[in-house]
This record gives structure tokens, sequence and C-alpha cells, in this order.
């Protein structure tokens, strides 16, 4: 395989209006994009990528590649790395089945910096390919403008963390704000809730967006109940969620 040019070019939440101006013309630029498909249960999100790709009237071709499921019979790190390593083949594959010079993008949602592992993945290739970044609206910008409130307090650090951590560790004792990511159990719900209040967001900047808030000692239940129904509804969900001291 000759060289590779990857762009991996971030697209918010799911908002067309979350990629950036670069972001349309790293897509213009692409000879190929590669496009995921999880499942039927999930084809919105692959509709939503083809939705944005149409939307910025690039000319490259579009191959798509079927997402592996990790093993959860092993220990965490084990099984994703082992994860990432098949969507490293599946990647590759797919681009040298394309028989397309010229550069291969990959729409990202979020940033690629945040929480996101499209990068290590590109890192597996070979031959190492050139790996250009194109950052897009993060789930925490989408969160916090949705709710219009600040990020911080005034001088305050903010910690940015999982739900596997929170359940892990629960709330830091040092920090006054952290933004939770990638939480499908709701593990706000085994914290003490005294003195807590939580911004919750679901399907952020989308005609389906979903928005909560309040003490958590109160909201806690209706986000559980909220976000179950949501996901049922549409086959997936991508929320995140913002707890306060207060």
């Amino acid at each position: 395989m000759t060289h590779l040019d990857i762009r991996l070019v971030g697209i918010g939440t799911g908002s067309l209006s979350h990629i950036t101006l670069e972001g349309v013309q790293a897509l213009r630029d692409a000879a190929l994009i590669l496009v995921p498909h999880k499942g039927q249960d999930k084809d919105d999100l692959a509709e939503i990528r083809y939705q944005i790709i149409a939307a910025t009237g690039t000319k490259a071709a579009v191959a798509h590649f079927e997402y592996p499921q990790r093993d959860p019979a092993l220990p965490y790190q084990e099984r994703v790395a082992l994860w990432h390593d098949e969507i490293a083949r599946r990647w590759q594959a797919t681009i040298a089945q394309a028989r397309i010079e010229g550069p291969v993008a990959l729409l990202v949602w979020g940033d690629p910096s945040l929480y996101d592992s499209t990068l290590r993945i590109a890192a597996r290739l070979h031959p190492t390919p050139s790996v250009r970044v194109v950052p897009g609206i993060t789930a925490i910008q989408a969160l916090t403008a949705a709710h219009a409130i600040p990020l911080n307090t005034v001088d305050g650090p903010v910690q940015i963390t999982t739900g596997r951590r929170l359940r892990a560790s629960g709330m830091p004792a040092d920090q006054d704000t952290v933004v939770v990511m990638l939480d499908g159990q709701c593990s706000f719900r085994h914290l003490d809730t005294s003195g807590l209040h939580i911004w919750w967001g679901a399907y952020l900047g989308s005609d389906h967006q979903i928005l909560l808030d309040g003490p958590l000692h109160d909201t806690s239940d209706q986000i559980v109940k909220t976000r179950s129904a949501a996901r049922d509804r549409h086959g997936w969900i991508m929320d995140s969620y913002l707890l306060r001291r207060v």
C-alpha cells in the first residue's frame, strides 16, 4: 500500500452546523471517505454522516465498513486494544479494496482528541500514515451552550472523566465541576447527591435534543427514565452531563 494521508474531521454531536468550514474543505479535498456501519439499530448514526457528506458537496468516493463488537468477556484494557486492532484492519481492508489514491477522510463525532480513539486506531495502520486532525464542536461545548452555563466557576478547575471512573471513584473530593462522558449506566445514581447540581443533555444540537437540569437528588430518576425512553425510541443515544457543587 502506498503512503496514506488520513484526515480526521470532527463533526460535533450530530448537527449539520457543528462541522467547521475547515472540516467542510477537508471532506471536499478527500479522495475517499470511510463510513462505519454499526448495525441496524444504529442506522441513524451512519445516515447523519451521509447527510453531512452530501451537504459539503464533496466529490469523494464513499465506502462503508462494518464496525466490530468488543468482547465483554475480556478485561477492559485488553478488549479495547483488540477492538482497536480490528477496526484498524477493517479500515485498511476498505481502503485497499477502494483502490483510490489520495486523502482518506473519516467523520468523527465530537473532537478527535477528547475521549475518542480514532487517533489511536490511525496509528495502527501500516505503513504509518500522515494524520491531519480537524477539530469539531465538542460534546462539552454543545452541552454548556445548550444550557447557557459557563463550564467553570470563577478561577475554578474542571475535571473531565467517564462514567466508568465515576462509578469507581465517586465525585472527586477536590473538584467542584466534573464533566462526565461515555456513561451508559447513569453513574450519577451512585453518588452522594448532597449539594450537587446536574446539567444533562442528549442528541445535543440536533432536532432530537433533550435537556434536563436541577439538583441531582430531584433530577436523577427523571434523567434515567428520559434516557431509557429516548434510547428505545431512536435505537441509540449520545449524552453527557456536568456535575457541580453549589
